[in-house]
Order: structure tokens, then C-alpha cells, then sequence
């Protein structure tokens, strides 16, 4: 093996919907609708996972689950993660087309890749319908990743690596430290981690910084420094062998990872 085979993004927050909007409003108007509300710090905490699991952990939170227990007269039930769920999956759809813009040109830079002759595939938290939809989007505007993974045809999700491991194996990857995964929040890096993978964090785009591209590029300088060290502090934190602003400018830490490859270091 001489470097990176395959290249696999995430993404809301790293390849469409500039950061992560539609997830987080979908979460918080389905508890809004059950009469609990969660406010966006809860509901980004554990973005990534699949979203079955990122319910769960809301309602694993002590505030939500006192808030839950007042509304509805007990605790929350595996059924009503169940009614939660089915109800997430058409409000989901209902937001996502909204937010299914991409970031950058990810096509353009798909096309580098595959010259580098390097594979594109993604993971995501979002199950295989919205997965559809947000393919057919990003194909109208000239993005087209050879393989594309949903949680729900993995046998579940982040941190796990099941995804990743499908894809490895769908491509036929020599070695998982021939294969990068790049993704804006800690979940996608440690779904990278457990694979056994190289990870790259993306910090101004994503879940740790919450913005859109207007709102991150309205901030004081001082404060869009801020808000962005502490993104990539949380990356970082979380394992991230590099850290960059946007999917956009990953080549170079590619080039970096090849290097260390070529040295004989493993993630």
C-alpha cells in the first residue's frame, strides 16, 4: 500500500448545510411538538449519531428527562423513543430539503480527488431516505460520491464504525489506514478512530461552531476566533488528527497523511 485509497465525508455541516441547522431545528421542534423543550446546546451535544441514538441521549439528559416525566405524567418508555423516532423521520424530511445546499464545491474537489485516485464515499446520522435526498440534491449541483452509507444498512451508527467498515469493504480498501474519514463533530471522529482510519475534524462549517455561513461571517473577529478555537479545541479533544475550517481545504492535510504513511505511521 503507498497512501490513501478511499476518502469518506460526512455530511450536514461538512459538505451541505453550512452549520448543521436542519438537524438541530428538527430535533428541537419534534420535542417542541411532545411539549418539551430543548434548547440547540442540548440538541448539538451529541450530533452525529444516528438519530435514533441522538434521541435517546436527549432524553437520557436530567433536565429533559424531569421536563418529560412533568409533561406526560411518568418516565420516557422505549415506545415513546419509538413514536419519537417515526416522527422524527417525516419532520426531518420536511426540513431537509431546506438545508441540502452545498457547502462548497464539492464536486470540483471530488474530481481532484479521483485524479489523486482516491475513492469518495460519506457516512451519516441521517437514516437512508433522508441519505436519498440529500444524493439527489447534491448530484443537481455536481456531487456524486461512488458509495454512500446510512446507519440503518450498516447495523447502526456513530461511534461505531460500521459504516466505515462497510465501505472498506465495498471498495475493496487494503488497509484501514489507507482510508480517512473527514467530519464535523466528535462522533464522526471517533466513528474514524474505531474503524481504524485517519480523521480529520472540520471546525467553521459544522456542529461546534452552529452557524450559517452569513451568521459566522457577521461576527466580530474576535468572537468568530473564539467560537472557532473552541471547535477545533472539541475536535481535537475528541481525536482528531487534524483539524481545518472547511471540507473544502482538506487536501493538505491529506497530502500531510500521505506523508506519514509513506514514513510508516499508522493512525
Amino acid at each position: 500500500m503507498s497512501g490513501l485509497e478511499v476518502v469518506i465525508f460526512d455530511w450536514a455541516g461538512t459538505i451541505v448545510d453550512h452549520g448543521s441547522l436542519a438537524p438541530v431545528r428538527a430535533v428541537c421542534q419534534l420535542f417542541a411538538r411532545h411539549d418539551v423543550v430543548v434548547d440547540e446546546a442540548t440538541a448539538r451535544r451529541d450530533m452525529g449519531l444516528f438519530k435514533r441514538d441522538h434521541i435517546r441521549r436527549i432524553l437520557e439528559t436530567g433536565e429533559i428527562q424531569q421536563r418529560w416525566r412533568e409533561v406526560h405524567g411518568n418516565a420516557w418508555s422505549e415506545a415513546d423513543i419509538d413514536g419519537l423516532f417515526s416522527d422524527f423521520q417525516l419532520l426531518q424530511m420536511e426540513v431537509l430539503q431546506a438545508h441540502s445546499k452545498l457547502i462548497f464545491d464539492a464536486g470540483a474537489l471530488g474530481e481532484r480527488l479521483r485524479r489523486r485516485g482516491l475513492k469518495i464515499a460519506t457516512t451519516t446520522g441521517y437514516t437512508r431516505p433522508m441519505l436519498d435526498l440529500l444524493l439527489a440534491s447534491a448530484a443537481e449541483q455536481g456531487f456524486r460520491p461512488d458509495l454512500a452509507i446510512s446507519p440503518d444498512e450498516a447495523g447502526g451508527g456513530r461511534p461505531h464504525p460500521w459504516m466505515c467498515l462497510k465501505i472498506a469493504l465495498a471498495t475493496g480498501l487494503s488497509a484501514m489506514r489507507a482510508a480517512v474519514k473527514i467530519g464535523d463533530t466528535p462522533a464522526d471522529v471517533a466513528e474514524g478512530l474505531n474503524a481504524g482510519m485517519w480523521t480529520i475534524g472540520v471546525s467553521a462549517t459544522g456542529n461546534e461552531t452552529g452557524l450559517s455561513a452569513d451568521d459566522l461571517a457577521a461576527l466580530a473577529d474576535c468572537e468568530r476566533k473564539r467560537r472557532l478555537e473552541w471547535a477545533e479545541c472539541s475536535l481535537r479533544q475528541a481525536g482528531a488528527h487534524y483539524v481545518i475550517e472547511s471540507a473544502a481545504g482538506c487536501e493538505a492535510a491529506l497530502e500531510a497523511i500521505e506523508r506519514r504513511i509513506a514514513a510508516g505511521e499508522r493512525p
